[in-house]
């Protein structure tokens, strides 16, 4: 009897060890937070954050969800295996104008606890996503024609 309340002791305990693992005890991620900047409404944008395995046995990401339908993560069901990488895709459709801060869990076999990484950004209408590009491409001319003159140069050469 003492032997058996002491196996169902110890299983237990072993149980609730394992329940107070973090998944920083098992994953590290890329980047806590993605930065998408200024985007157009309605242009979906995707990143990638890239999970590396840091223990010495296999890690199966059980599920991996977003807050809202307007964000899309995507991941493998393969396990990761001891020391291996994988990539979480992660998409955002853009629809919604404004500023946006969007969670992103990822929860991971035999972890109680997901980890969470996030994305954020600004969905600006056609016209100010237009202006901005104006304005980058107003910087860049010079260089444009630098470009085109090599050209030029490298053509004249070859039609002699």
């Amino acid at each position: 009897m003492k032997k058996l309340l002491f196996l169902a002791v110890a299983f237990v305990a072993g149980l609730s060890a394992m329940a107070q693992q973090k998944a920083e005890d098992v994953i590290k991620v890329s980047a806590d937070k993605y930065d998408f900047g200024k985007i157009k409404q309605g242009v979906p944008v995707t990143t990638y954050f890239t999970i590396t395995n840091t223990t010495d046995k296999p890690v199966v990401i059980e599920n991996a969800w977003a807050s809202c339908g307007c964000t899309t993560p995507e991941y493998t069901k393969e396990p990761i295996p001891a020391g291996g990488t994988s990539k979480l895709k992660v998409g955002y459709n853009a629809a919604a104008m404004g500023h946006f801060e969007k969670p992103v869990h990822i929860k991971l076999a035999g972890i109680n606890e997901p980890k969470q990484v996030m994305i954020t950004g600004e969905v600006v209408d056609a016209n100010s996503a237009t202006t901005a590009a104006t304005e980058t491409k107003a910087v860049s001319p010079v260089a444009e024609t630098k470009t085109v003159t090599k050209v030029k140069a490298k053509t004249k050469k070859v039609s002699k």
